[in-house]
């Protein structure tokens, strides 16, 4: 079956050559678009299926943030934290010209949408979060520091699944091989040695362990600026970066935001599971 999407470029501030995938819904469509925006160490590929999906009734653009999938790894490990990934989105939206519009955030996309939304209120007409709150927990972030940026290179596909699930087994303990292998696909590639390689610039380790690099400071304040706005919250039952109380508090501080707990997933759900893939077809089809 032939590409849905488009692969385009844009240039950061800084030089970089920035990749994203562009679907671009029906012919004449006049609904609002979706911006698709991925977690820590994964790309574009993580929203395949439902980009596809959603793009059956409005435009899709995923960007694949610098030092992922096909955007230029930057020179500058630094400039690897969730404020410049903001400021690169930000500029392909002034560019497409796209004032107003829906987002999905997996993880680190969710706090980048957070701090969009506090940057400039009111843009956006429904958000999906993914597994992440305004407070993430010391104990996901501790485990996230213990793998990303070790550089490990599998000889063949299932060889890298197995990899994944010795890693991840406690996020998804019910996974079999070929799910398994789905997953390293989604964030694997064949390198030029041969070797199965992980699809990003393992340098973003250097800043994530940094202090408040991770985890953006005073995000409460950010997670306000969506008040009101239709939100469905995602998160996975066992996982260990969105706790159950985060949750609590942000449906206190926003009466608009519904909740759905995928049983028997950790950090983070797919977004393919069908309670979720339908909650968020209700929420969009609310929205403009």
């Amino acid at each position: 079956m032939a590409a849905t999407y488009e692969d385009r470029y844009w240039t950061s501030s800084d030089g970089l050559n920035l990749h994203y995938r562009n679907y671009p819904g029906p012919e004449g469509s006049d609904r609002l678009p979706v911006l698709c925006m991925h977690g820590l160490t994964r790309n574009a590929r993580d929203f395949s299926a439902l980009a596809e999906e959603l793009a059956t009734a409005r435009r899709v653009i995923v960007p694949e943030m610098r030092g992922r999938g096909m955007s230029d790894y930057a020179p500058d490990s630094d400039t690897y934290s969730p404020v410049t990934y903001v400021a690169d989105v930000e500029k392909l939206l002034a560019e497409q010209g796209i004032s107003r519009f829906v987002v999905v955030g997996t993880s680190m996309g969710g706090l980048m949408m957070m701090l969009m939304a506090a940057r400039e209120p009111g843009r956006m007409a429904a958000v999906v979060m993914n597994d992440i709150g305004p407070e993430v927990d010391a104990a996901g972030l501790a485990r996230i520091s213990g793998y990303v940026g070790q550089g490990r290179s599998y000889p063949t596909w299932v060889h890298a699944a197995r990899g994944l699930a010795e890693a991840h087994e406690a996020a998804f303990p019910d996974y079999d091989l070929d799910q398994w292998l789905e997953m390293a696909k989604r964030t694997m590639v064949v390198s030029q040695s041969g070797r199965i390689v992980f699809d990003y610039d393992m340098a973003i380790a250097e800043p994530f362990a940094k202090p408040g690099n991770a985890a953006p400071s005073n995000l409460w304040l950010a997670f306000e600026a969506l008040t009101g706005v239709p939100m469905l919250l995602v998160r996975g039952a066992l996982s260990d970066l969105l706790s159950e109380d985060t949750v609590r508090q942000m449906s206190v501080r926003n009466p608009a935001m519904r909740t759905i707990t995928v049983p028997r997933v950790g950090h983070a759900p797919t977004l393919d599971e069908p309670e979720v893939r339908a909650a968020i077809a209700a929420l969009f089809d609310g929205a403009a």
